[in-house]
């Protein structure tokens, strides 16, 4: 058993992580700044707002592991890239191991290809800020982390969200910073969260770059 903090974890991607951790039998605090209308069986809830050092402190101690499913627009004042930055922080100076929910843009279509957030051409320009934050995040920010850190950015499918929910197919494929997709493209949370806890549990994984799409 291990004890999983899920920062995020009332979100479309936190409450899936959360549940699905805490379906296999592991110690699951799902951490956010609103408390759920149903929620989940074995799971404990803790009230609080992620961009306060002294609070992701209280809550990280004592943690296995920590995933980091923190929503773009999740913080009040502080940037997405940020918010995740001091997540980062914390983790390091906790010793736990984090995962973090992010997002497709940083994926290449194919190997050597340049990565989908190169070419936003059809995307919303108010969205344009938001993936490129995310994108950097992963490109510069996290390999910058002292050695210390022990991280995976896990990208979804690039159809992914509360949006375009899809539905629980019980499989999953896993890829590097390749989509396993050329497209991008798609899968549901709940299938999302079986590939990601996956991982987690098998511990094969370090400061790297995978996918997990259908």
């Amino acid at each position: 058993m291990l004890r999983i903090t899920v920062i995020g974890g009332t979100g479309y991607a936190g409450s899936a992580i959360a549940a699905e951790a805490a379906g296999r039998g592991h110690e699951v605090t799902a951490f956010s700044r609103s408390l759920p209308s149903a929620p989940i069986s074995n799971v404990t809830y803790v009230h609080g707002d992620a961009t306060d050092e002294n609070t992701l402190d209280a809550v990280i101690a004592g943690s296995d592991v920590v995933v980091d499913a923190l929503a773009p627009r999740a913080s009040r004042g502080v940037s997405w890239r940020d918010a995740h930055r001091t997540i980062a922080q914390r983790a390091d100076a906790a010793g736990v191991r984090l995962f973090i929910v992010g997002g497709a843009s940083s994926l290449r279509p194919a190997p050597g290809a340049d990565r989908f957030v190169s070419d936003l051409t059809g995307i919303p320009a108010e969205l344009h800020d938001e993936i490129r934050s995310g994108a950097a995040f992963i490109i510069e920010d996290l390999p910058a982390t002292p050695a210390s850190l022990d991280w995976v950015f896990v990208s979804p499918a690039l159809r992914f969200g509360a949006r375009m929910p899809g539905e629980r197919l019980g499989r999953y494929r896993l890829g590097d910073d390749v989509a396993v997709e050329p497209d991008g493209g798609a899968i549901s949370a709940a299938d999302y969260a079986l590939g990601l806890v996956d991982v987690i549990e098998a511990g094969d994984h370090h400061r790297t770059h995978i996918n997990i799409g259908h």
